[in-house]
């Protein structure tokens, strides 16, 4: 009898293969710094709504309007007039629309990280080659570059518009210069606050409440007691109340090392110098280097 060696067994002759068009990437590897900038590009575009739906633009497109209007009035105003002087300025601009600010960062800081968060995207970020400190230096970077875009651009108006009407250039260029000091300390303090109160809740609503009320709130806050304070004769008392406001922490720095005037009721009796610009100063600086460390902490646990 013989025997026979089974073969090979035979496949249906309903099995089929599809070449659904995989393929193996076989270009560079860009690594952490590309997919950092990115990450920095993608989120300060998406900080004026550009890339995503025509209603995400309209926002902070129209808060950037009315950040820049009032510094083309103000120039249209001095080239008629031929005036020799500015009617503001470049450090107080910010300060006199700090409300607008204050809304900005509002909006747009739980956009940045708060959708994030609410749909349980952040695993997929940190996801090789990317980590969480180039998360959070992106984030925080994009944000104070959004900022730094809002607060500068009127200042560049101002500063334009003072050479249209053939005012000092020397004496203009370096008002414009510790204008935009002044603007870029703001936005760092600004945005650094705004990501922290925003990456506390995946809820855009509490993010956006948060973000005002320790922004304005507490510049509402201040200004009443600094007002007490000076109605009693408590000059003394006046500057040391600003160093709870975000805001008046700007004002105090700028007061002390930037010639600006002040705010602050009472003048330039109650105006900070030297000693307590140091101290303001080491607030702000504080505050920034706590807002990145409290981000780190935050997405050191947040996803995973």
């Amino acid at each position: 009898m013989s025997t026979r060696t089974p073969g090979p067994a035979q496949a249906p002759e309903t099995t089929r293969i599809h070449n659904i068009g995989y393929r193996s990437y076989d270009g560079p590897r860009l690594g952490r710094s590309s997919a950092r900038r990115a990450l920095f590009s993608q989120s300060l575009r998406g900080a004026y709504g550009l890339g995503r739906s025509a209603k995400s633009k309209v926002l902070p497109m129209l808060l950037f309007a009315v950040m820049c209007v009032p510094a083309l009035i103000i120039v249209a105003v001095a080239v008629v007039t031929k005036s020799s002087k500015l009617s503001i300025e470049y450090t107080q601009y910010a300060v006199f629309l700090q409300m607008v600010i204050g809304i900005y960062v509002a909006s747009q800081a739980p956009q940045s990280v708060s959708r994030d968060l609410r749909f349980r995207t952040v695993p997929l970020y940190f996801a090789r080659p990317i980590e969480r400190v180039d998360y959070v230096l992106a984030k925080y970077g994009a944000m104070a570059s959004a900022l730094f875009i809002l607060t500068a651009s009127p200042l560049l108006i101002l500063w334009i518009g003072s050479l249209l009407a053939k005012m000092d250039f020397a004496d203009q260029t370096q008002m414009f210069g510790q204008g935009l000091a002044s603007v870029a300390l703001l936005s760092l303090l600004f945005g650094g606050i705004g990501l922290v109160m925003a990456a506390l809740t995946p809820r855009r609503g509490f993010g956006v409440a948060a973000v005002i009320a320790t922004l304005v709130i507490t510049y509402g806050a201040v200004s009443t007691l600094q007002g007490i304070a000076y109605g009693t004769d408590n000059v003394e008392a006046v500057k040391w109340i600003g160093l709870f406001s975000p805001i008046t922490l700007i004002v105090g720095v700028q007061s002390a090392f930037l010639g600006a005037p002040t705010s602050f009721p009472g003048g330039e009796d109650a105006a900070p110098g030297t000693g307590a610009g140091v101290v303001y100063l080491l607030v702000v600086l504080a505050l920034i280097a706590g807002s990145y460390g409290v981000l780190m902490r935050r997405y050191r646990k947040v996803g995973l």
